[in-house]
């Protein structure tokens, strides 16, 4: 990570995560707590996770996988993974195999 990188907290991450929610479902939301069941305790179906997620990957740019979310159930999981991967380093560009070769 370079020392210019500007790290996402939990508190950021919960921040935006309880914006979101309270967006897609017109419900006011007084916090969320890590121990919070996303699907039992608020009531998201897998539409609303969908829709979540991609909102998520879209304010952090950031790509979540279906294995990376499939044990997020509770809030503190889903906060855990957006945080992790929101704090990647972004400057390792993958490889294309197309780099142009100097020629000798």
């Amino acid at each position: 990570m370079n020392l210019g990188d500007i790290l996402v907290t939990r508190d950021q991450i919960r921040e935006t995560l309880l914006e979101l929610f309270e967006a897609e479902t017109g419900e006011p939301l007084e916090s969320l707590t890590d121990d919070q069941h996303l699907a039992e305790q608020l009531g998201l179906d897998s539409v609303d996770m969908v829709s979540l997620i991609m909102q998520l990957e879209r304010r952090f740019k950031i790509r979540l996988s279906h294995e990376e979310l499939a044990n997020a159930v509770h809030v503190g999981q889903l906060l855990d993974i957006v945080q992790s991967k929101a704090n990647e380093p972004k400057d390792m560009a993958p490889s294309t195999g197309c780099e142009s070769k100097i020629a000798a």
